[in-house]
């Protein structure tokens, strides 16, 4: 699953969806096999009272995208993540990385090796066991 708008200047899950979809995704995220009446519930319940139309469009626009899969449960269509959030994120970073890297190869290693002088220590200790191995 490739993303195809990723959003540079944008944070967390705006990179690749619109606000709408990022909210309806952190709901699944916590509790999936939902409803779009579910979904439109906790969205009311956050303070977005939207209509039901336009979350079905949004959960069935990430159906096709293949983000979200659904099921029926006799006559409810059921919303799953295809992938947790830790899953979609490494999926999703790994992509971005080998891209970058094959656009700009050295040059993405050498801002990496910079980014590590404002890394957390933990970060580095692992790179250098993955180095090593």
């Amino acid at each position: 699953m490739k993303i195809q708008n990723f959003k540079f200047y944008e944070k967390g899950l705006k990179r690749f969806f619109g606000p709408l979809e990022s909210k309806v995704l952190e709901i699944l995220w916590s509790q999936s096999g939902m409803s779009i009446k579910d979904v439109q519930q906790r969205l009311e319940q956050q303070g977005e009272p939207l209509n039901f139309n336009t979350i079905m469009t949004v959960m069935n626009r990430l159906v096709d995208k293949g983000i979200l899969s659904k099921r029926m449960s006799g006559r409810t269509s059921l919303f799953d993540p295809v992938h947790t959030k830790e899953q979609f994120l490494d999926i999703q970073s790994k992509e971005i990385t080998h891209e970058l890297m094959e656009d700009f190869g050295p040059l993405v290693v050498n801002h990496m090796l910079d980014a590590l002088d404002d890394a957390d220590p933990m970060m580095i200790e692992k790179l250098e066991q993955k180095i090593k191995a």
